[in-house]
């Protein structure tokens, strides 16, 4: 359901527009690029717009444009800063959508890593990688610099 404002309630719209503390790497008057809270590695980054969507379905063109050209840019500055055999970009919707606000997760992965942890209900193993967050909002902020 696109309400094509803020939902005044909604946990997605306070990260995406700065009400609750965030670790900001990048934002333009549409979206808001967030380090993920709960990383999966270094530099998991959340893409939200700043706009209340619900899905990916709902998205107006715009904003679905600035979607995937930011995950391009956020792309490249995994990949120089981090070195990850590749990167998974993934959005989940409906029931499966923690904030009920779309956002899509930008991923490094490595080979042999499995995926699969991401998807189940019990936590991952990264208090090590939750230590290393200001570390790595720093990295990615000053390396998507050269990308936009």
């Amino acid at each position: 359901m696109t309400l094509n404002k803020q939902a005044p309630c909604c946990l997605g719209c306070n990260l995406a527009n700065l009400k609750e503390p965030v670790h900001l790497i990048y934002e333009n008057d549409l979206l808001t690029c967030i380090l993920d809270h709960d990383p999966f590695n270094n530099g998991h980054t959340l893409i939200l717009p700043k706009k209340h969507y619900e899905d990916v379905d709902d998205l107006d063109e715009e904003t679905a444009h600035a979607i995937i050209q930011c995950s391009m840019v956020i792309s490249k500055a995994l990949k120089s800063i981090y070195r990850p055999d590749g990167i998974t970009i993934c959005q989940n919707g409906g029931i499966f959508s923690e904030l009920t606000h779309f956002h899509m997760h930008v991923v490094p992965r490595y080979k042999d890593q499995s995926f699969a942890s991401f998807y189940l209900d019990e936590p991952f193993n990264n208090e090590h990688l939750k230590k290393r967050i200001a570390d790595a909002k720093t990295e990615m902020y000053q390396a998507l610099r050269k990308y936009v």
